[in-house]
């Protein structure tokens, strides 16, 4: 029986250990370190060897192209990986660029618009002492003037005689005819309020 019947297209990896195998197993020669081998089955068998030794060559080439393209996909994967990871990375710091702007914007903002309103605020609180301020002077001078007025007609003399009257406070003049009010005669005392009007 041939090689080749017993074990059909063995790669050559089995067809040396199938030539280690026999001579491991060889009858050893008395007196010598030598051992009985078939040499016709071992000759075949190391001849189907070299004969194979083309395919698994190619076998072996074809493997180490198809590792090499396996690398290179994946390292192109791993770069593609990686670059979208990059992208998301600076969308992100992005995202959070625009997001830290945009606090800061409006926190300007606010702070603008607060100190606007305090400025506001300031000058309509000036605005309002200014006015009841001046106010305060015109109302002091007009009491001032009331007051001299009252005192000044308060020490009038009363008048011998006339188609005046004379009131309570000693104020010359003439009773309206429905109203009962005093009408002050013109003269002299009537130049102290003629300065307000």
């Amino acid at each position: 029986m041939s090689v080749s019947e017993s074990q059909p297209q063995p790669d050559v990896e089995t067809l040396v250990r199938r030539v280690v195998e026999i001579i491991t197993n060889a009858k050893s020669v008395p007196l010598s370190a030598s051992v009985l081998i078939s040499k016709d089955e071992v000759v075949e068998l190391l001849e189907t060897a070299v004969e194979r030794l083309p395919d698994e060559m190619r076998q072996a080439r074809w493997m180490l192209k198809e590792r090499e393209e396996f690398l290179v996909k994946a390292r192109r994967e791993g770069e593609e990986i990686l670059d979208a990871a990059r992208v998301r990375a600076e969308r992100m710091v992005q995202r959070t660029e625009v997001v830290r702007q945009a606090n800061q914007t409006a926190a300007h903002t606010v702070e603008t618009a607060q100190e606007d309103a305090r400025r506001l605020r300031h000058q309509a609180e000036d605005y309002c002492d200014q006015k009841l301020a001046a106010f305060e002077i015109v109302l002091d001078r007009t009491t001032k003037q009331v007051q001299a007025g009252r005192e000044k007609l308060r020490l009038t003399p009363e008048p011998a005689g006339g188609p005046g009257l004379l009131t309570d406070t000693g104020l010359e003049g003439s009773m309206g005819p429905l109203t009962g009010e005093v009408l002050l005669g013109s003269g002299a005392d009537d130049a102290f309020f003629d300065q307000d009007r």
